[in-house]
């Protein structure tokens, strides 16, 4: 009977034990799961920030380019109107000299 008693006791402990096993992996498996869950959480957050940095990036860089393309066209403009007026100051003195011109082209051409 004892014999009986001692195996009835190992069936026993090894039925808690494959309880504590069957516990465990189920522990382990939701563990798994939650650990899924949170990488998958991840990858869309980081997938969501790295879109609107690139998207922040972008308008920052048509927003220089803008700026710059401004400061340009400004100095154009401005090297433009330099460029007009010293037409127009060589424009006056040529036309100044027209007649000493015309006057000296005519005495050369009258004594040659």
């Amino acid at each position: 009977m004892e014999r009986d008693c001692g195996m009835a006791e190992d069936k026993s402990l090894l039925k808690q034990i494959r309880e504590k096993e069957l516990e465990m992996s189920v522990k382990v498996d939701q563990a798994r799961n939650e650990a899924d869950h949170t990488l998958e959480q991840a990858k869309k957050e980081s997938l969501a920030l790295i879109t609107t940095s690139e998207a922040e990036g972008k308008k920052a860089a048509n927003e220089f380019f803008l700026t710059e393309l401004e400061h340009i066209r400004a100095e154009a403009d401005r090297v433009q109107a330099v460029a007009k007026e010293e037409v127009k100051v060589v424009r006056e003195k040529g036309e100044k000299n027209v007649p000493h011109a015309v006057e000296r082209i005519v005495t050369i051409v009258l004594s040659g």
